[in-house]
């Protein structure tokens, strides 16, 4: 989490974290805009199967009003009280999503 917030205010960018949760069992969700439109949301999880993290594609669509994406957010710290939540905002966000992320 600390190196996304690193490499987002490196690029120039804008990062905050919206919500802190558990250190140690919190799930990370993370809210990419550009310009204050909503682009994407992504949350990392654990793989049982290989057992690496990885990212996966949640949250309202692209252009979403922030009346929606709050609900989501909402919505998730009802079901994970551990929740963290970082939004990010972003110039490029597809560049930093292939090269953070991947392909959703």
């Amino acid at each position: 989490m600390n190196g996304i917030l690193r490499r987002v205010a490196a690029n120039g960018d804008f990062a905050s974290v919206i919500r802190k949760g558990d250190r140690d069992r919190g799930a990370l969700l993370i809210l990419v805009s550009s310009r204050g439109r909503h682009v994407a949301g992504f949350e990392r999880v654990l793989d049982f199967a290989s057992g690496d993290y990885r990212w996966n594609a949640v949250g309202p669509a692209e252009s979403a009003e922030s009346t929606e994406v709050s609900a989501f957010v909402s919505g998730r710290e009802r079901l994970d009280p551990d929740l963290w939540v970082l939004e990010l905002d972003i110039a490029v966000p597809e560049r930093f999503i292939a090269e953070t992320i991947g392909s959703p």
